[in-house]
């Protein structure tokens, strides 16, 4: 299907009235996997333009922690929805209400275990020990078609489960990252709207920040063409940059209009 370019967006005057960015981290920000200078260049100016960014990302909450105070944003959502660092705090505020985190971390090793029995190839990423709401595994080697069982039987046990270019979660059934913007937008930023919010992404882990239903502006990084057929929902525009060069395209139109 067609999509419409950023460009053809901004020439429509689609952005004039965006003062909020929402955005992906892995494959959004990164250029080859790595923060690059035009990158960083890009934050601080949309910071200096007072347009705050925050990150929406599926690192774990001890990865988070430090990029809340060394990048030039608002803040960062780790574990796809999981926990918020407000920039400059250390505290993370719970976005998924867990009771017991023993109990539940035991609950996602025993689904990551039962997923291994039908995968025995599936290894857990080394960050998951940093992780407080999910639990994740690589995704390299594993087919559309595997990642879609996979889904099926998270869904079976009770669990939810997406997967970004770079990692598997299981995760609570409610946890994504559309509902995790709401919430911070409610609570640490009311004055702007949802229809003054631009979302970004570049994967499946970011499809709820497509959904037109709930933010009306979503921009995909050209590279999510790869992942059209595994999307739940499409963005509305696309960068004629793919990484990294996307985002600041993003960055460079929101700072013109």
């Amino acid at each position: 299907m067609p999509f419409v370019t950023l460009s053809q967006a901004v020439a429509a005057g689609l952005f004039k009235n965006i003062r909020f960015v929402a955005t992906d981290m892995d494959g959004t920000l990164t250029w080859r996997g790595k923060f690059t200078p035009k990158l960083l260049q890009a934050l601080e100016n949309l910071a200096a333009a007072g347009i705050p960014v925050l990150i929406v990302t599926g690192r774990s909450a001890g990865w988070v922690s430090g990029l809340s105070s060394l990048m030039p944003v608002a803040g960062a959502i780790a574990e796809n929805g999981g926990l918020f660092y407000r920039a400059g705090c250390d505290v993370p505020v719970a976005l998924t209400l867990i009771p017991d985190l023993a109990e539940h971390r035991h609950r996602l090793a025993q689904v990551f275990n039962s997923l291994k029995l039908r995968f025995p190839r599936i290894q857990e990423s080394v960050d998951n020990r940093f992780r407080i709401t999910d639990w994740t595994f690589d995704v390299a080697g594993l087919t559309p078609a595997d990642l879609q069982q996979i889904a099926g039987l998270c869904r079976q046990m009770g669990w939810g489960f997406t997967y970004s270019s770079v990692q598997c979660h299981i995760k609570p059934l409610e946890q994504d990252k559309a509902a995790a913007v709401l919430q911070v937008l409610q609570n640490d930023f009311p004055q702007y709207l949802p229809a003054q919010v631009v979302t970004v992404g570049d994967s499946p882990n970011d499809a709820s920040l497509f959904d037109c239903a709930t933010f009306p502006h979503s921009v995909g990084v050209a590279n999510v063409l790869e992942y059209v057929s595994q999307l739940t929902y499409l963005p509305a525009y696309i960068t004629a940059g793919v990484e990294a060069e996307g985002f600041c395209e993003l960055a460079h139109f929101l700072l013109s209009n």
